[in-house]
């Protein structure tokens, strides 16, 4: 039996080796995973590479052409001028302005000339200068957006808000959720951009947004009307208990208290003057908001920032040919030469 006693330890150790041996396998299988992924990119990357590297003198001179060909282009076409506008819609009128823009860029792709003339109450010939527009999101503030993310949180379930935590919100948020917008205008002409301010202007106020406006000062009136009665009833309250205790300091009612003594006791009616005083402070700063609020949203919108006299030239990639015809020569070089492998392949497949 003593005998047996010290095969105990050689057996863990041959246990706790195979152990290690197998964490050593795994981590061994995930190395080769891992650079073989990598492996597979670089390999990707350098065919893709290859082709140029392999005609490099064609790229070279299929580059310089192109290049030369968009610089001609870019000083023989006519500029594109831009200019934004800054609104500030109310009333779910933001929903009409996406629409109509969508409507105003099809009347210009279809050379609609006549319908866009009477909504911008423009020549004709100033309409045929328009080029587009676009509808992207006003620059907001870190705190404008913490205040929309804080109204987003009260109106839904509370239960959700732990789903949707203010980043998730930015980046799942719509164009239609700002509250502040700008209008992009593109054209030929560099001073045409205030001429289209009253072609939007009208765009705001519409069906909707009117009865939308309607609703709300229905709502503020008939809000105005009960917070104007409970002051008027506090007023009430509070002349009723000064009037109390005026007459009770003019009668001195006195009553005998018990004891040896018999001291005399004031029996004074009890008031709350200071409860009535905070409830007061209270509504009044409720109706001024509801009026701050109706001052500021009395119209159908606000302008930020209007179209500027002259617009500004749109360098943007798409207008710089003479970058964006190398790039596009590059791309067909190397989609022609990915057709070209396909078809020997197939051709050469038995």
């Amino acid at each position: 039996m003593s005998e047996k006693l010290p095969q105990q330890p050689n057996n863990e150790e041959v246990d706790l080796g195979q152990l290690f041996n197998a964490i050593g396998n795994l981590f061994q299988r995930l190395f080769n995973f891992i650079g073989s992924i990598l492996k597979g990119i670089f390999s990707a990357i350098i065919y893709t590479i290859k082709p140029l590297v392999v005609n490099f003198k064609l790229v070279v001179v299929a580059i310089i052409l192109t290049g030369v060909l968009g610089y001609i282009l870019e000083k023989t076409k006519e500029p594109i001028y831009y200019s934004e506008m800054v609104v500030k819609p109310y009333f779910d009128s933001k929903y009409q302005l996406s629409n109509n823009i969508n409507y105003y860029n099809a009347l210009i792709g279809s050379g609609n000339v006549k319908e866009l003339s009477s909504i911008f109450e423009i020549d004709t010939l100033n309409v045929k200068e328009l080029k587009g527009f676009t509808l992207e999101a006003g620059p907001e503030t870190q705190n404008d957006l913490f205040v929309e993310y804080d109204e987003y949180v009260k109106s839904i379930d509370t239960s959700l808000v732990d789903e949707l935590n203010y980043k998730d919100y930015l980046d799942k948020r719509e164009l239609m959720s700002s509250r502040v917008f700008a209008i992009k205008a593109k054209s030929s002409k560099i001073d045409i951009f205030t001429k289209l301010q009253n072609g939007f202007i009208k765009t705001f106020e519409n069906d909707f947004s009117i009865n939308q406006k309607r609703v709300r000062d229905t709502m503020a009136y008939i809000q105005r009307s009960t917070l104007t009665t409970e002051l008027s009833r506090l007023d009430t309250i509070q002349k009723t208990y000064l009037e109390a205790i005026k007459n009770e300091s003019q009668n001195q009612n006195l009553a005998l208290g018990t004891g040896s003594v018999f001291p005399l006791l004031e029996e004074k009616t009890v008031t709350k003057e200071y409860e009535l005083f905070i409830k007061e402070q209270g509504i009044r700063r409720e109706l001024n908001e509801l009026n701050r609020t109706i001052a500021e949203e009395n119209t159908f919108f606000d302008i930020l920032a209007p179209f500027d006299k002259l617009g500004i030239k749109d360098t943007s990639f798409s207008h710089r040919y003479s970058l964006l015809f190398p790039a596009l020569a590059l791309v067909v070089f190397l989609l022609a030469f990915l057709v070209l492998k396909v078809f020997n392949f197939i051709k050469d497949y038995e």
